[in-house]
């Protein structure tokens, strides 16, 4: 029993250390930016089956009204 009592005292200590740190971290950290319109319909898109065929996102809403979504990759 005194054992599982230090051991939960430990995780209660380490969560809020981690806590208090990632909330003065914050404080450095640049917002992201959001990705403007222009950018979104100049970005070049591949097909990924078949014959690989380059294209620019805004033709691909022009015609057919896609929904494009932009996922930024970590790196």
């Amino acid at each position: 029993m005194a054992l599982t009592l230090v051991g939960d005292a430990v995780a209660t200590v380490g969560g809020l250390v981690t806590g208090v740190l990632n909330f003065f971290t914050d404080f450095f950290l640049t917002p992201p930016l959001k990705a403007a319109h222009q950018y979104l319909e100049d970005a070049e898109l591949k097909t990924l089956k078949g014959e690989i065929k380059t294209f620019k996102a805004k033709a691909l809403w022009e015609k057919s009204g896609a929904v494009v979504m932009a996922v930024r990759r970590p790196g």
